[in-house]
């Protein structure tokens, strides 16, 4: 019994240890959040390891959306158990915009996003993985554009042709781009859908449809293909979080065509959701180590990985998925090593 005692407390010993560890040296007792913070930056003011978040969030469920932080709102450190713990003191200047005649109310500020949305919200609008070429080939297509012409461009009608669901209205046009496979195993892992533009559709009739361009990037074609316009993600309310699984993967391509990245950059990862990745999942980064002569024995010696940034995924595929370098400490190149932080 008393070694069961011994045992239970240093545990507890270990645990309230390990909670104190995790809190930076300076960091504030309290925080007020302002307009243009993020989750986290804020996570980095309190912690040496921002992707604890969860460890150290105290959720009230007394304060309305209470996973929701918004300018005005104040962190505070307490100490529950001995366990530190943030709590949230919901903001008085918020503010409310009431509508009249009627009762809507309508909140002023918006919540803080966990990364930085101006650094991925373009990128979103434009990127998508398609998981396979019969996506492509089961696609409804551009048939014809108006008055017979074969480009057409913003503010164009076109006529589109294929299975066209009545709950969709918002289109994106498509062309197939980059197919991106393992670069160890081989296995293909999608296909990179090269923006065209935006659709909306306005009527349908048998299998034809009729749609108003309201985006183009480039003149759209007979051809192109329209896929229905992705939502989710792009509020990025997400908390920053540890993978479930052990995750052993690469930066497989960085969409805006560069070969050297660094921080706030968007990376593609061969890694997605049937590997454990969520949205959320923080990484680290490591350089891929060089290849060198042994001046000694004259043999060719890889030197290990160096550890070299740390990346958040914000979007996930089945096999692919989509993460912003948060931190880089060196330059960092298609092909260094993902693994858990």
């Amino acid at each position: 019994m008393r070694k069961t005692l011994v045992a239970l407390l240093l545990a507890a010993a270990g645990t309230l240890a390990h909670a104190e560890a995790l809190l930076k040296d300076g960091h504030p007792q309290n925080y007020t959040v302002v307009k243009g913070d993020t989750l986290w930056d804020i996570a980095g003011k309190f912690l040496t390891l921002p992707w604890k978040w969860p460890e150290i969030w105290h959720a009230n469920p007394q304060v309305k959306n209470p996973h929701l932080i918004y300018p005005g709102d104040t962190l505070s450190l307490v100490y529950v158990d001995g366990k530190p713990q943030l709590m949230l003191n919901r903001g008085s200047d918020r503010g409310t915009i009431k509508l009249t005649p009627g009762v809507r109310v309508t909140p002023i500020a918006e919540a803080i996003p966990t990364i930085p949305l101006d650094k991925i919200n373009a990128f979103l609008i434009s990127n998508r993985i398609v998981n396979s070429q019969a996506e492509f080939e089961n696609a409804p297509y551009i048939l014809a554009g108006k008055n017979e012409s074969i480009v057409s461009g913003v503010g164009d009608t076109v006529f589109a042709r294929g299975g066209f669901s009545e709950a969709d209205r918002a289109y994106s046009l498509v062309r197939p781009g980059k197919s991106y496979s393992d670069p160890i195993t081989g296995e293909f892992l999608g296909i990179n859908a090269d923006d065209i533009g935006s659709a909306d559709k306005q009527s349908v009739d048998g299998d034809i449809a009729t749609l108003i361009l309201n985006r183009s990037t480039q003149e759209v074609r007979l051809g192109d293909r329209l896929l229905p316009t992705e939502e989710r993600g792009i509020t990025s309310l997400f908390q920053p979080s540890e993978p479930s699984l052990p995750i052993d993967g690469e930066i497989l391509d960085v969409p805006r065509g560069v070969t050297q990245i660094g921080a706030m950059d968007v990376v593609t990862l061969n890694k997605g959701e049937r590997d454990g990745v969520s949205e959320g999942n923080v990484l680290a980064i490591f350089k891929k180590g060089e290849t060198v002569r042994d001046v000694v024995t004259g043999e060719f010696v890889k030197v290990p990985d160096q550890r070299s940034g740390l990346l958040m995924v914000f979007r996930t595929y089945d096999r692919l998925s989509y993460a912003l370098v948060m931190h880089a400490s060196r330059q960092l190149a298609i092909g260094d090593k993902v693994k858990n932080p």
